[in-house]
């Protein structure tokens, strides 16, 4: 399935330089194929229908297993057809779906992949900074797949230890006081409390002398 817009000239240069921009940096952890422009070199299959990703990402360890897909989408691409026609395949795929747009369209495209309940991945804003494009994390699905190697990230619930491992790990963190410390307490002589003798009794202040009465 081939893509249904023609881009002007300008963002279609601007798409594949992203592209290569991508390829160049995925390919120390991959085997990266290129779909660029009217290129359509290596399919995917989802189901019954065949797929041109723009980046087709494979693992060096494992032949021939996909590691993730990619398309990078201009402004003109944005909207409902180029989604149902490309990205609803894309998110049926086995492998994770990554999604590359310009920054500041991150919100139009988490509207149409949640009005057509198209799962992805990860969402990525790109933009240039002179000669040198940047790339930036801006959605991650709660039950992402990592791209690294293609399974699904815990969620926070799996991530927080439960109550009994919380508990156990308080009481490992207490000092435990051994058997010589205890008996060390017990024969610890007491302070004497102020004011009182060896037997517990309160000292007798000495009586004041009685005065002489004058005749």
């Amino acid at each position: 399935m081939s893509p249904i817009l023609v881009r002007p000239v300008r963002e279609q240069l601007e798409h594949d330089r992203v592209i290569r921009a991508l390829q160049a940096k995925l390919k120390r952890k991959f085997e990266v194929a290129v779909n660029a422009g009217n290129e359509a070199t290596v399919p995917v299959k989802v189901g019954k229908t065949v797929v041109y990703p723009d980046l087709v990402l494979t693992s060096p360890r494992k032949k021939g297993v996909i590691g993730g897909v990619v398309e990078v989408e201009t402004a003109e691409s944005i909207n409902h057809l180029e989604a149902m026609a490309q990205w609803a395949h894309f998110a049926r795929s086995k492998a994770p779906f990554s999604l590359y747009v310009p920054a500041g369209s991150v919100d139009m495209a988490r509207r149409l992949c949640a009005g057509q309940q198209i799962v992805v991945d990860e969402i990525w804003t790109y933009f240039a900074v002179g000669t040198q494009l940047r790339f930036t994390l801006a959605y991650r699905a709660p039950s992402a797949r990592s791209v690294s190697n293609g399974t699904r990230a815990p969620s926070a619930s799996a991530r927080r230890p439960a109550p009994a491992a919380r508990a156990g790990a308080k009481k490992a963190s207490r000092p435990k006081t051994t058997g010589k410390a205890k008996a060390a307490a017990k024969t610890k002589p007491k302070p004497k409390a102020a004011g009182r003798t060896t037997k517990g009794k309160a000292a007798r202040k000495p009586s004041k002398p009685a005065r002489s009465r004058k005749r």
